[in-house]
């Protein structure tokens, strides 16, 4: 299949994700210190943050005008729609910075390189982490799926307050509305 516009998204002909109850466990952990190469070249520890940070997580962007990592990509539930999902965030940053976020990133298992020209692409004003040798993932045990012998993290965003997870999205579905519902969520809980 042809990725030719990544952002429009018939969501009511795209099946939504389940609650497995594969993120029940990370509200009150500790994000383990490990750091993280980041698509602005800095390396982040997330346990070293302090203040409010929120990490959105998503199995992978596409490119437009190349083929999907599978043929059904969009019939597995939860694959579809990480440009939306980062491209909302990026256009709420202003206001998740306002509504106490002290630091926004997106998160996926994709290459630092890959994640670079992505980021550029579509004119983050935040960097994305990669998590490509899974390390952080199996730290906390994060959702994940296995799509055409790849471990991609299931989509899901975590409000991380001094080093410990209080809040998780999941599952997040459409993902067009994750940076909204994240915005209401801190709007309705300040630091």
């Amino acid at each position: 299949m042809n990725q030719k516009n990544l952002l429009e998204v018939d969501w009511s002909k795209i099946p939504a994700p389940s609650d497995d109850g594969a993120a029940a466990h990370l509200v009150g952990m500790a994000v383990p210190p490990i750091s993280l190469v980041a698509t602005d070249d800095s390396s982040v520890t997330l346990s070293a943050l302090s203040g409010r940070t929120v990490v959105f997580a998503y199995p992978r962007t596409g490119e437009p005008g190349k083929i999907s990592l599978v043929d059904d990509w969009d019939m597995i539930p939860g694959a579809r729609g990480c440009t939306p999902q980062t491209c909302a965030f990026r256009d709420l940053f202003a206001e998740l910075k306002a509504a106490g976020a002290g630091h926004v990133f997106g998160l996926s298992t994709q290459s630092n390189a890959y994640q670079t020209e992505m980021a550029s692409r579509l004119h983050l004003p935040f960097p994305v982490l990669s998590d490509e040798k899974l390390v952080l993932t199996r730290a906390l045990d994060l959702p994940t799926m296995e799509v055409a012998d790849l471990t991609l993290i299931k989509r899901l965003a975590l409000i991380v307050d001094d080093g410990r997870i209080s809040h998780v999205f999941y599952p997040v579905f459409p993902p067009d509305r994750n940076a909204g519902d994240v915005l209401a969520w801190l709007k309705e809980n300040p630091v």
